[in-house]
């Protein structure tokens, strides 16, 4: 059964749904460069390949990867972020200009932006080099004062996560959120999930809930550490990505599984990019959460066949 059966929704009432809903997303954004090669000898330098590159590619990442899958779903996405003043920043402005993403970058000359290079031969990623800082005080003040003020303007809220620094004020913005009425759903990082107390949902993958809740044996006692987890936060409900497994949401009336729609897995990096971004337009387009759950496990189906941080459109989507 495709996912607009499953919905009971024809492509164009979805398709108009999707347009009229309007995304915030804020968080830790990131240049992903690709450098492609091919590897035909051993270094005589050391016990290591030589690649040689033939192409190169940047795609946006992290917070700005959600955006993007949002516009490529015909949603709306605003983007707000904090960067350095720099080439990798303007970079990725150009990306979400192509992708017709409204973003507001803080620019921070003391940082650089965040880039992830890796170099790629024979569809295998040899190496993965990382170059961050984390954003000053002063620049997140700035960026805290223009989400309230924009807040009220969308109908969902999505926190991207990466550990980076961008939301050393989550708690703030859950607050603000919360008070205009928007829901806040949140890709979190990290042990401590007591800043995120408050949101709308939480959307940990199967590694990330271990490491907050520690091991379980069965399924009952999944439920039960996520239910522990959901009434601790005062959450309405909790998402675990469980990869081959699907995704299970827990909730107030109890846990809903649904399985994985890949049929082939690829590269799974941005793939929790997919399932909040589409988690959230879905909502926003007015869905109910079971149903946003369906649409945002028929789109990671889709993503996780493609190398590297990817989207998935929406012609794509409705022929999952």
């Amino acid at each position: 059964m495709g996912i607009l059966s499953e919905l009971k929704l024809s492509a164009d009432a979805l398709a108009a749904q999707l347009a009229s809903a309007r995304v915030l997303v804020v968080g830790d954004v990131m240049l992903d460069r690709y450098w492609f090669g091919d590897v035909e000898r051993i270094s005589p330098e050391a016990p290591v390949p030589v690649a040689k590159i033939n192409r190169l590619e940047e795609r946006a990442g992290g917070a700005a990867n959600v955006a993007r899958n949002i516009a490529s779903l015909g949603g709306t996405a605003t983007l707000l972020s904090v960067t350095g003043d720099d080439e990798a920043a303007s970079a990725l402005e150009r990306l979400m200009g192509e992708a017709n993403i409204r973003c507001s970058f803080k620019r921070d000359p003391g940082i650089s932006t965040t880039i992830k290079l890796r170099v790629i031969a024979r569809q295998q990623q040899l190496i993965r080099l990382d170059f961050e800082d984390a954003p000053s005080h002063e620049i997140l003040a700035d960026k805290l004062d223009e989400y309230e003020a924009i807040v009220a303007d969308h109908d969902v809220v999505i926190l991207s996560d990466y550990g980076k620094g961008g939301l050393t004020h989550v708690t703030r913005m859950i607050a603000a959120a919360r008070a205009a009425g928007k829901p806040v759903l949140i890709d979190p990082k990290g042990e401590d999930y007591s800043r995120y107390a408050g949101a709308t949902l939480l959307t940990p993958n199967r590694s990330e809930f271990k490491q907050v809740a520690g091991s379980w044996r069965d399924e009952a006692q999944l439920a039960a550490k996520a239910e522990a987890l959901r009434a601790e936060l005062d959450l309405d409900a909790l998402l675990v990505t469980r990869s081959e497994e699907g995704m299970t949401l827990f909730r107030p009336e109890g846990a809903l599984n649904v399985p994985t729609l890949a049929r082939e897995v690829y590269d799974v990096s941005g793939a929790g990019d997919t399932v909040i971004g589409t988690l959230g337009l879905g909502l926003a387009a007015g869905l109910d959460l079971p149903c946003a759950m369906k649409l945002a496990n028929a789109a990671a189906g889709v993503v996780v066949a493609k190398l590297g941080t990817a989207v998935c459109r929406q012609d794509e989507l409705f022929a999952a």
